[in-house]
Parts: structure tokens; sequence; C-alpha cells
């Protein structure tokens, strides 16, 4: 199939999130208009009947799985149930109605948090399901895992044109700054502008700030999605003996760097202390992206400026 028609009928799942709305908006931005979403009020994806009869209804010819449960290191160990089981309903019911209806082309999006903790760096595609994964996100980790596996499944059995995508650490506009529920950086940008708007004289990082992370602008990775859905099928990564492909930047940085970054970016002229009690998670998350490389994709948006941007849509939006 390789190239998608201008008007094939796409439904994107998860389309007001983080990652939904940037595919949303650079799908519409390279002229892909028929594209359909719905909220959880208007259809919850855990309910398998009616993930089923609006897939009848709807037949879409293109499925992009961009809607799970996501949050931070607090949110993923103190929610572990939740994380487990709406991610695995969601992308269950998802990927079965697919194959039911006779879906085109689906892409699942992961998360670089499927990797084993201790991982040879940087993280191949190959090392999936070569080690014990980090714990306080491992049953995130393991429902991402069972979506890719239920890809690559339905392609061997059935031939669905099915395949998963791995995107590190992402942020951006319409990101989560809910300091209970957030990943790093957006809690890094709301605790440094409340600190500085509050005259503050120090802000508290979790952690040691050692470990290392690879962030990736949300907008780099929607057109990464248009590009791969319309370059690649599932036969040209499940040949390759892989069972999802990498999107990253190929650059990592420390805690203590991006503190250092979001305290520059907002202005912060505090000090900043690190809470030792609190947990670092993996100590080093980084993709190899030689993959995606090969076949001509990069990402353009570097790290400082994807900040800054971010901090201006939150500025313009914080009171919502």
């Amino acid at each position: 199939m390789k190239s998608i028609e201008k008007n094939s009928k796409i439904y994107l799942a998860g389309h007001t999130g983080l990652v939904g709305s940037a595919i949303s908006r650079e799908l519409n931005r390279q002229g892909y208009n028929n594209i359909i979403g719905r909220t959880i009020e208007e259809l919850d994806l855990r309910n398998q009947e009616s993930v089923n009869n609006f897939f009848e209804i709807e037949k879409p010819d293109i499925v992009i799985v961009a809607a799970a449960k996501v949050g931070g290191i607090l949110a993923n160990d103190t929610y572990r149930a939740d994380f487990i089981y709406d991610n695995i309903m969601i992308e269950s019911n998802l990927i079965s109605a697919s194959h039911q209806v006779g879906v085109k082309k689906l892409v699942f999006l992961g998360s670089s948090c499927i990797y084993p903790k201790l991982a040879e760096q940087p993280l191949r595609e190959e090392s999936i399901l070569s080690g014990y994964l980090e714990s306080t996100n491992e049953p995130y980790a393991l429902a991402k895992i069972t979506g890719i596996k239920l890809c690559e499944s339905f392609f061997r059995q059935y031939g669905c044109n099915f395949f998963s995508v791995m995107p590190t650490n992402l942020y951006g506009p319409h990101d989560n700054f809910n300091l209970n529920t957030s990943h790093v950086l957006p809690a890094l940008i709301r605790k440094f502008h409340e600190a500085k708007i509050n005259s503050e004289k120090s802000v508290v990082v979790w952690g040691s700030g050692a470990p290392m992370r690879e962030l990736m602008f949300v907008e780099d990775l929607s057109r990464a999605i248009v590009f791969l859905l319309s370059s690649i099928d599932a036969s040209d990564i499940y040949s390759l003996g892989i069972s999802q492909i990498n999107i990253g930047t190929g650059k990592d940085l420390s805690i203590a760097d991006l503190a250092e970054l979001v305290k520059k970016v907002v202005g912060f002229e505090g000090i900043i202390e690190y809470d030792h009690t609190k947990p670092d998670g993996t100590p080093k998350k980084l993709l190899d992206v030689s993959r995606i490389h090969s076949i001509g994709w990069k990402h353009q948006i570097e790290i400082e400026e994807g900040i800054g941007i971010t901090y201006k849509w939150f500025l313009e939006n914080f009171k919502n």
C-alpha cells in the first residue's frame, strides 16, 4: 500500500491529547482533511461493544492509535492497575475492531519505556523483551508491549497492515502540567514558573538529577507519523526482524541540565535543589534512531527552542 490517499478516512484515536492534537494539525497541514475523532465522553475506548459499533458505522481506512492513559513516575507508580487495565483495553479494542472492518493501515504509538531498564544504549528495536523493566512504570510498559505484539500478531496471522512506532519522551503545546500526573518537562516548567511569580528562592527537583533523558518536541513526532504513514507498510518493519520502529532525536541530556535549561527559558533566578529521597527512574533512555534516519526522516526542533515554544503556550493557557 505504502502511500495513502488524501481523501482517506482517518480515525485518530486520542485526537485531543498532546500527541493526537499535534498529529491532527500535521495531517490537516498536509491536505488530509477526512479525519474523525471522538472524545472519551462520546466513545469510551475501554468498552468493546461501543468501539465495535463505532467501527461498523464509520469504517475508517486508516487508524492512528494515539489514545492512552499516560502520566509521570508518580502517576504510573500510584495507579498501577488503572495504567495496565485501561491501556490494554483501549489498544485491544481498537486493533481488533480495525481487523474486523478491514482497516487498510494502522499505526500504534508505544513508548520508549517498553525497553528493559538496563538494556544496552542507545536502545535498538531488537532490545524489546530482552530484560526486566523499570519497576515504577512496569504496568504501562507491559500494556504497550502487548499493543506492539497485537499489531505484529494480526499481521502474521491475518496479513493486517498494522505496525508500531516507539516515540521517545515527548513534550509541547497541550501537554499535561498537573504536578501529580505530569512528565518531567511540563512539571519543571510549571515549578519554575510558579517559583518565579511567587519570588521563591529555590525549586526542588525530584531525584539526583543524574538520569539521562531524550526529549522530542511533539510536532516532530507528528511529522514522523505522517511521513511513515505515506512511506512504509507493516511488512517493511517485520521483514527486518523487528516489531516496531523508534522515533527520537538520538540526543539526550541529564535531568540536571534539563532543569538548568528550563530555569533559563522561564527566567527563574533562584537555586535548584534535588530531593534524593524521590526515585530517579530509569538511569538512561536514549533511542537508536538509525533506522528511521535511513528512510529519510530526522527531527527539526532542538530542545531549547522547543522549551521556549512550550513555555509560551503554557503562559497563554495557564488559567485553563
